[in-house]
């Protein structure tokens, strides 16, 4: 029989496994195996099993865990490693066939100087981790004080075994493990530099400069410090083309930022509302700027993968879709006074788009006098303002004259005037900053544009370096005269949904129950603002497991869907509003095109509306440049099924979430949970 610890503490006899029930004799063994062979005095073990409020018999409360403990044993014939008492406290013999633990470490010292055989050795050592640590050990100071530790010793292997293989030119093979590290453990700059050398190894150099960019701001925000000299001159070789590539087969050449076109102009200047700044899903942009996934339950390729950043719990307005300004501030690492943009905290996903929308920021002014200028579209509850804003904040210190966001809609979708708009970005920004263009030119966000004029007439008023525009529309007519960059953001991938489940919960609770995190994903349609507001219901409530929230959520899906105490925080609110904003008969057609099965062809959108095919192709077509429908492939069109449960339910269809609906997400509920 063997005990292994680099997971949920458990017993084996190599064919079964059978993981202990989270009770105070697990605690106490696991107080003994992370010390094997040590005397773990009383007095810790007590502080292991109860905490710091113990109980007044302690003493006696522990020799009877220790007897439960010793029944244990004899319940699965190990009797022969029995608990032992000794002077001031207990051990645990243990050796490398016993625990998992000395195995490991037995294997990481046969690796050092053994030549070819040492990575054999490490990732067989690796193979001995089987999941987040002691997940079913209800001992605070052991996942205070032991749990990092440990966390630590595999890293340092990890470390060592994606050296090893960047020496040998094999860099795409270490970047799924070095994201999944990196985000793990967002301050550890030598996991970050074997990233960057990774990336940039294979082509991926805007990516490689973006997790420089990421490890300083984490830096300077949570310690105040800034990245050390190892990671600052590869930034600098990055940048200079001249880090020392060494044998890399598998390298590509960088790929040339490429940027899709828009979408068809609608017939429709429909207004459109705030986009909530939570979390950002997948765009059409090219897969050479896709990064590695950090999920490690897929193992998906890492040219189609999220990135985050450190991860944070939401806030309240750069997740709720109404960031706040805030004058008077400086932009991280501006030099000069200006407005400062809201952070959005914990932002997860859309790496490619922040790839094209930072180099694309960070490319030199159209015709010298003219604003950069992108546009970012997409439908309700997509995180289009959190894109922007983080895009912003990566490239602050290029517009060193500061940042600003306006609004440029109210909450029922009036379009706001453009020289109102202009008087307050000058109201804003220092009086020497608008007048020379050039050095001094701030970035501003439109945020939630109506219509091309609004866009147009703001440039002519004022002089900026960059303008990022956000809207529910595609407004080619835009993109027909000025030539934008363009970001279409459309639902999650899976692997980006659970990774910003990942960011918010953590990756213990996550991956402990897969089948659940499937079905939350799945019932929120891969939505940023869905997921956010989920994550934070989860977040609130340690102690419930992630199949019961499912359950619960999809007996009213989807008006559960929101958080009671931020009105702006729901996605009933969210897809109300833009139905809200759609012209009557458009409205109207949206939800009768929810009683398809969720793939759209303009035959069957005919049908459904009992109209021509051709005027029901105009319907689609000003749906999609709505945001409320997506192009699955060209002829073919796709409702959100979180956007369809929605329509279902307003049109009357069913008291609750309709069934056809839930049907498509219940079957991934894990045994039991409904």
């Amino acid at each position: 029989m063997r005990f292994q610890l680099l997971g949920p503490l458990s017993i084996t006899d190599g064919r079964d496994v059978v993981v202990l029930p989270p009770a105070k004799p697990t605690s106490l063994l696991a107080a003994l195996l992370v010390r094997p062979g040590e005397v773990v005095p009383t007095s810790r073990l007590r502080q292991a099993v109860w905490g710091e409020e113990q109980p007044a018999t302690a003493k006696a409360a522990l020799q009877s865990c220790v007897l439960r403990l010793r029944r244990l044993f004899a319940k699965y014939d190990i009797e022969d490693r029995a608990v032992v008492a000794v002077a001031g406290g207990y051990l645990l013999p243990a050796d490398g066939d016993s625990l998992d633990l000395l195995h490991f470490r037995r294997l990481t010292a046969q690796a050092e100087g053994a030549g070819e055989a040492e990575l054999p050795l490490l990732r067989k050592a690796l193979d001995l981790w089987h999941g987040p640590l002691l997940t079913n050990v209800p001992s605070e100071l052991l996942h205070r004080d032991e749990v990092p530790r440990l966390v630590e010793e595999r890293l340092r292997v990890l470390e060592r075994v994606c050296e090893i293989q960047l020496a040998r030119g094999r860099c795409r093979d270490v970047l799924v493990d070095l994201w999944e590290a990196t985000r793990a453990r967002p301050q550890h700059e030598g996991l970050a530099a074997q990233l960057m050398r990774a990336l940039y190894r294979v082509g991926r150099q805007n990516e490689a400069l973006a997790e420089y960019r990421r490890v300083r701001t984490h830096l300077r925000e949570e310690l105040g410090v800034d990245p050390g000299t190892e990671l600052q001159e590869l930034e600098l070789a990055i940048l200079r083309g001249d880090e020392p590539r060494g044998p890399v087969p598998d390298t590509a050449p960088p790929a040339p930022l490429s940027l899709l076109p828009a979408p068809p102009a609608s017939a429709s200047h429909a207004p459109s509302s705030h986009a909530p700044a939570s979390h950002t899903p997948p765009s059409h942009t090219p897969a050479s700027h896709a990064p590695p996934s950090h999920t490690p339950a897929s193992h998906a390729p890492p040219s189609h993968t999220p990135a985050s950043l450190a991860p944070a719990p939401p806030s309240s307005s750069a997740a709720s879709g109404a960031p706040e300004w805030r004058p008077g501030a400086r932009p991280a690492g501006s030099g000069h006074p200006g407005p400062r943009l809201p952070h959005v905290p914990g932002f997860t996903g859309r790496t490619r788009e922040a790839a094209a929308l930072v180099s694309h920021l960070s490319g030199d002014r159209q015709g010298g006098s003219a604003p950069v200028l992108a546009v970012v579209s997409g439908g309700p509850g997509m995180g289009k303002t959190a894109l922007a804003l983080h895009a912003a904040h990566l490239v602050a210190d290029r517009y060193p004259a500061g940042a600003a966001l306006l609004p440029m809609s109210g909450p029922d979708g009036t379009p706001r005037p453009a020289d109102e708009a202009a008087a307050e970005l000058r109201a804003l920004l220092p009086s020497e900053a608008l007048p020379g263009v050039p050095p001094g030119a701030p970035l501003v966000i439109l945020d939630d544009v109506v219509h091309p004029d609004q866009v147009r007439r703001f440039l002519d008023a004022t002089g900026c370096g960059a303008v990022v525009v956000t809207s529910r529309m595609g407004l080619a007519a835009l993109v027909a005269t000025h030539g934008p960059a363009v970001l279409q953001l459309g639902a999650l991938e899976p692997r980006e949904s659970r990774a910003l489940l990942t960011a918010v919960l953590g990756e213990e609770r996550v991956t402990a129950e897969p089948a659940a995190v499937h079905a939350l994903t799945e019932a929120c349609g891969h939505v940023p603002l869905a997921l956010r507001i989920v994550a934070a219901r989860l977040l609130t409530r340690p102690r419930m497991r992630l199949a019961d929230h499912s359950a619960w959520l999809l007996r009213d899906l989807p008006a559960r869907l929101a958080l009671p105490d931020d009105p702006r925080m729901s996605v009933p609110l969210a897809l109300d509003g833009a139905l809200r904003r759609l012209p009557a008969p458009l409205a109207d057609a949206h939800l009768r095109l929810a009683r398809l099965d969720g793939r759209i062809t303009a035959p069957d959108a005919a049908e459904a509306l009992s109209v021509s095919e051709t005027d029901a192709e105009e319907v689609l077509e000003r749906l999609l440049d709505a945001g409320l429908i997506e192009e699955d492939q060209p002829g073919a069109l796709r409702m959100n099924p979180l956007f369809r449960a929605h329509a279902l339910h307003r049109s009357g269809r069913a008291g609750g979430p309709p069934q056809a609906v839930v049907t498509t997400v219940r079957h991934a509920l894990p045994s039991g949970a409904t």
